[in-house]
């Protein structure tokens, strides 16, 4: 028997984007061309792979059922017909795409980026804004490694932590929480508080802390980054409460102050994540080294402040 392992690829696209004119996208073909690797797949396995619904495909039984070992068989080809190579970061040019949490590039992304441009100047860096939806980009090739709080629970990704920090209360100067001889958790929770979620959630794991002590606090906002949730602290008497490590230098430059919060909350843990295709990619490997050095909890934080609050 024949076999065309150019079809494998086709079939993988396929079975990802679930419609011939994304596969062709994907692979970089006309749609023609990828309407007559779908027939040859349809005759080589008996089976329709794609039916049409409406306006929509969808993949049949069969293609469900066969999707992750189709996409696991083409990564093992693809290892054992790429030759392994010195990496040479000199002559290396290739763009990485980024998807970090818009405070972990202002914080680490200088840096990172930095170490790129003097061992690799061929090497360009798109750092992008991280989606309100969760998106397939990682598993798609799209997005080469995120940086976020999220730790990702899909086992074709692979993940691990880099970073920890814990949680201040950031607040303007002179908020009537400056002028308490102590902030009691009470205090905190009768405070109007802004939350940063992307999403426009409106509670997180902090209100669950609150309630296990008889409390609730009351949120009047949300703002989707840190940065837009400062510049609101900072005309009001709003708190927000954020991670240490990412939120200290802005309320410095913005004048704001940071106190410590008045119960204990699981420090906010940054992730790593990148699809298994990249694990053993030398250019790859490279990056998430410099990335995990640029993420780091840096030297220079301040240990008096004790905080606590809402997760990147």
């Amino acid at each position: 028997m024949q076999l065309d392992l150019n079809l494998l690829a086709a079939l993988d696209a396929l079975l990802e984007e679930g419609s011939v004119a994304g596969a062709a996208e994907r692979l970089h073909v006309t749609a023609p061309a990828m309407s007559r690797s779908l027939g040859r797949i349809r005759r080589t396995t008996g089976d329709q792979i794609l039916v049409r619904t409406g306006r929509t495909m969808t993949p049949t039984p069969y293609a469900i059922a066969v999707r992750e070992q189709v996409h696991e068989l083409l990564q093992q080809v693809q290892g054992v017909l790429v030759p392994s190579r010195e990496l040479d970061l000199t002559t290396l040019e290739r763009t990485f795409t980024l998807r970090w949490h818009d405070s972990l590039v202002a914080l680490s992304g200088p840096a990172l980026l930095a170490a790129v441009r003097k061992q690799a100047p061929g090497v360009r860096v798109r750092f992008i804004a991280e989606s309100h939806i969760d998106t397939p980009e990682l598993r798609r090739g799209e997005v080469d490694l995120e940086a976020n709080a999220n730790r990702p629970t899909a086992p074709d990704i692979c993940a691990e932590p880099v970073a920890e920090t814990q949680h201040v209360i950031v607040v303007r100067r002179g908020h009537p929480l400056t002028r308490v001889k102590a902030i009691t958790a009470a205090r905190y929770a009768a405070a109007e508080h802004i939350t940063v979620s992307r999403r426009g959630r409106l509670s997180n794991t902090l209100d669950d802390a609150l309630a296990r002590l008889g409390l609730t606090r009351r949120v009047v906002a949300t703002a989707p980054t840190e940065g837009a949730a400062l510049e609101f602290v900072r005309g009001s008497d709003l708190l927000v409460t954020a991670p240490e490590s990412t939120t200290r230098s802005a309320a410095t430059v913005l004048g704001l102050t940071l106190l410590p919060l008045p119960f204990e909350l699981p420090p906010a843990t940054v992730y790593l994540s990148w699809h298994q295709r990249y694990d053993t990619d030398p250019a790859h490997v490279w990056l998430r080294d410099l990335a995990r050095t640029a993420l780091a909890p840096r030297h220079d934080a301040h240990p008096e402040t004790s905080p606590a609050g809402d997760a990147l």
